[in-house]
């Protein structure tokens, strides 16, 4: 499986890792820690090196219940702090993580190759426009109303949260391709935490087949998340061995892409499910 980002191309022949860097005052887990550019340029670099081959920077907290900020106050947050990653020669790949076209854009011009976008083009119908523009890669995320409201309404079909997830991929593929994105740029998130309860999350991660039948990687984002507090009790700077079990099993039942907040200690979770993962294919063959 391959993935083309801005002319960069990815063979996905292992579990990659998408790094988490948030450039805010008020994420869940680490907001405010690398809110100042030099100490999130810093990260980064410390990132890139620790394992990540992806570092996706977001200048707006997407927890539940967050208040949205000013497209203004998002891109002054977060374009410096591509700008300098990029002008520092860093090898990995950087994502915005945005829902909106004006901040994509800026991003973009900044050196940014790929959109995190966690509506899949739903908030902002221009956002895969400007993508496809700059032949950058893509992430569909699948999301049940809004960061303020998602976990209000996240009520599925009797089939079940990864079904419907499912029917929603297939619409936004089509949607982004007859924009003009290729299939090679996209990434499917099936947006774990997103709208969904416990039991949900559970199904997304057993069914994550019905995802990688669209032949594109499927990134999963299980990191520090509440569904880890719901079962350990733990807050969310306590949930990293929590978060390793769900990265283990993710990558087990085939994600291609795993985004954590905690770059080395999940890369070698990753690795060691990607290498028994691969160990079950090799007996079934």
């Amino acid at each position: 499986m391959k993935f083309v980002a801005r002319g960069s191309q990815l063979d996905i022949n292992r579990t990659l890792i998408m790094a988490v860097l948030n450039v805010t005052p008020d994420s869940f887990s680490d907001g405010g820690v690398y809110f100042e550019k030099n100490a999130a340029v810093k990260r980064g670099i410390q990132l890139q090196s620790l394992g990540a081959d992806i570092i996706d920077i977001g200048g707006e907290s997407t927890r539940p219940g967050a208040e949205p900020v000013s497209p203004a106050e998002e891109i002054s947050r977060v374009v410096p702090v591509i700008r300098e990653l990029k002008n520092s020669g860093i090898k990995a790949l950087i994502s915005a993580d945005t829902y909106r076209s004006s901040t994509a854009r800026a991003a973009l011009d900044a050196g940014a190759d790929i959109i995190n976008d966690i509506s899949g083009g739903t908030f902002d119908p221009d956002i895969m426009k400007t993508a496809a523009e700059y032949g950058a890669g893509y992430v569909i995320m699948h999301i049940k109303g809004s960061p303020k409201d998602m976990q209000k309404n996240a009520v599925y079909s009797t089939r079940g949260a990864a079904a419907d997830i499912s029917a929603y991929f297939s619409e936004r593929i089509k949607s982004a391709v007859d924009i003009g994105l290729k299939t090679e740029n996209l990434i499917l998130d099936p947006g774990i935490g997103f709208g969904k309860t416990l039991n949900d999350n559970f199904d997304i991660i057993e069914n994550l087949g019905l995802f990688r039948a669209f032949g594109m990687p499927v990134l999963i984002g299980t990191s520090r998340k509440s569904m880890i507090g719901e079962v350990t009790g733990t807050p969310p700077d306590g949930r990293i061995f929590g978060t390793a079990a769900t990265v283990a099993l993710a990558v087990e039942k085939g994600a291609d892409i795993v985004r954590v907040h905690d770059v080395k200690e999940m890369k070698q979770a990753a690795d060691m499910a990607f290498a028994f993962a691969n160990y079950l294919h090799e007996v079934a063959r």
